[in-house]
C-alpha cells in the first residue's frame, strides 16, 4: 500500500509518495505511469491538492438504503445506479474552504468513498472491474440541496466550484468491501456506515459505469454516501474519515 499526493511548493505543482524519509517526489501522474525523481520534500515545504486530475468525475445517487429513505428525490431503492457529473472544476484539496454559494439557502455534506482508476476501462465485466482501480480516497459529494430539488436534475446543486473536496492522498491496494465511512460537522459525529451497506457494490459500479462511458486513467468515481446529512453554514467545519485511507477536511465559508 502506498500513498500518493499532489501538492505545491512555491515554485510548482507536483506529485509525491509518503515515505520514511519524506515525500518522494515522482514526474507523472501515478494513474498513468511515474519514475522517482530522487527529490524528497518535508511535509511542512509542501501544500495538499485533491491528489487526482481527472478528465471526469462520475457520481453515484442513491448507493445506500438508508439515504434513499431520507432522500428528497427518491421514494423507493433504484433498480441501477443513478449516475450524475460533477465537473474538475469542482475540486478542492485538504484544507481548502468550499465556498457557500449565493444562490443556495442550504449546503449539505456528503461523505463518500472515491475510486480513482486506472487504466483505460470501456465495457469491463463485473469480475474484472478490480483490476481497473488504481486507488482509493476520501471525498466529499457537497450538494446545495434547494437547487437539486427545484430544478429536478442534479448539475447545478451539485456543480458549483469547490464542491467536491478530495484527498488527503490516494491509497493504492487497500480492500475496499467493507470500509468505515463517516463524517463529523464541528466534531460532531453525523454519517456512519460501512461500504459494504452500499447497494450496487464497487466492482458492478465500475462495470455499469463503463458500459455507459469510457473511463480515463485518473478519472475520479464517488460511490454514494450513506444516511445523515444535513446543512452546513459558513463557519463550519466537515471532516470525512474512511477507515485504511485517513481524513479529508474542509471549511465553509
Amino acid at each position: 500500500m502506498e500513498r500518493f499526493i499532489r501538492y505545491k511548493t512555491a515554485e510548482k505543482i507536483g506529485w509525491g509518495i509518503f515515505e520514511e524519509n519524506g515525500i518522494a517526489e515522482i514526474s507523472g501522474n501515478p494513474a498513468v505511469g511515474f519514475d522517482k525523481t530522487g527529490n524528497y520534500y518535508n511535509l511542512s515545504q509542501i501544500i495538499l491538492l485533491a491528489p487526482v486530475e481527472p478528465s471526469k468525475i462520475v457520481c453515484v445517487g442513491l448507493n445506500y438504503k438508508d439515504h434513499v429513505k431520507e432522500s428528497q428525490s427518491a421514494t423507493k431503492v433504484p433498480e441501477s445506479p443513478v449516475l450524475f457529473m460533477k465537473p474538475p472544476s469542482a475540486l478542492i484539496g485538504p484544507g481548502e474552504k468550499i465556498i457557500y454559494p449565493e444562490m443556495s439557502n442550504r449546503v449539505d455534506y456528503e461523505a463518500e468513498l472515491g475510486i480513482v482508476i486506472g487504466r483505460r476501462c470501456y465495457q469491463v465485466a463485473e469480475v474484472e472491474a478490480e483490476d481497473y482501480i488504481f486507488g482509493l480516497t476520501c471525498a466529499n459529494d457537497v450538494t446545495a440541496r434547494d437547487l437539486q430539488k427545484s430544478d429536478g436534475q442534479w448539475t447545478r446543486g451539485k456543480g458549483f466550484d469547490t464542491f467536491c473536496p478530495v484527498g488527503p492522498w490516494i491509497i493504492s491496494n487497500l480492500a475496499y468491501g467493507d470500509l468505515s465511512i463517516e463524517s463529523y460537522l464541528n466534531g460532531d459525529l453525523k454519517q456512519s456506515a460501512r461500504t459494504s451497506m452500499m447497494i450496487f457494490p464497487v466492482p458492478f459500479l465500475i462495470s455499469f459505469i463503463s458500459k455507459v462511458m469510457t473511463l480515463n486513467p485518473g478519472d475520479l468515481i464517488l460511490t454514494g454516501t450513506p444516511a445523515g446529512i444535513s446543512p452546513m453554514k459558513p463557519g463550519d467545519r466537515i471532516e470525512v474519515r474512511i477507515e485504511g485511507i485517513g481524513s479529508l477536511v474542509n471549511d465553509v465559508a
